[in-house]
């Protein structure tokens, strides 16, 4: 959702600059000004003397703009924490049993089960993703199973098996798991 609302907001502030900038440009080259537009030539100010002052008498303007400020300031720094936010676990905190422990890379651990995932039976493709903290890590798996897989045996394999052998390896305590399950789409056969 986060990248469709940046695609969208790129996106608008891209076309804003760009007509804006456009026709600022045009005008002041010396083309003639669009109808409605708040320039009449090319050595026209933005804002005159009486624009910048009309509504400073006005008891509900200076609290409007406030408010309004205030909504984009808190739009614009819960837009940055979540473009700061990581998404992905980037390492993992190894009990070696001396006391200092081993950073295991969380791509590294991620690729290793999918592809342990990937080479269960009726599982045509898999990925994984490590979220958490880096000593209690969680792990989210994608599975794409073929067809006439029972989703029940593939999620008690890929249990017993790839997370198991994730767990263990990283010598992790537990390694809680949201898994997610489809089909892979077959064409429909044809009965003669």
């Amino acid at each position: 959702m986060l990248t469709a609302i940046n695609r969208v907001l790129i996106g608008l502030a891209g076309l804003v600059l760009l007509a804006l900038g456009g026709a600022v440009l045009a005008v002041g080259l010396g083309a003639p000004a669009p109808s409605g537009w708040i320039h009449d030539g090319r050595h026209d100010v933005l804002l005159t003397a009486a624009e910048r002052t009309h509504w400073r008498g006005a008891g509900w303007w200076w609290p409007t703009v406030l408010a309004a400020l205030a909504v984009l300031l808190l739009l614009s720094l819960w837009w940055l924490t979540a473009q700061l936010r990581r998404r992905r676990l980037t390492e993992v905190l190894v009990d070696t049993g001396d006391g200092e422990g081993a950073l295991l890379r969380g791509r590294a651990l991620e690729t290793v089960l999918a592809t342990d995932a990937a080479h269960q039976q009726g599982v045509a493709h898999a990925q994984a993703v490590l979220r958490g903290r880096r000593t209690a890590p969680e792990v989210r798996v994608w599975l794409q199973l073929d067809p006439d897989v029972p989703p029940r045996e593939a999620l008690d394999d890929l249990t017993a098996q790839a997370l198991a052998h994730a767990r263990d390896s990283a010598a992790l305590k537990r390694l809680p798991a949201e898994v997610r399950l489809t089909s892979v789409k077959h064409r429909v056969e044809r009965v003669t």
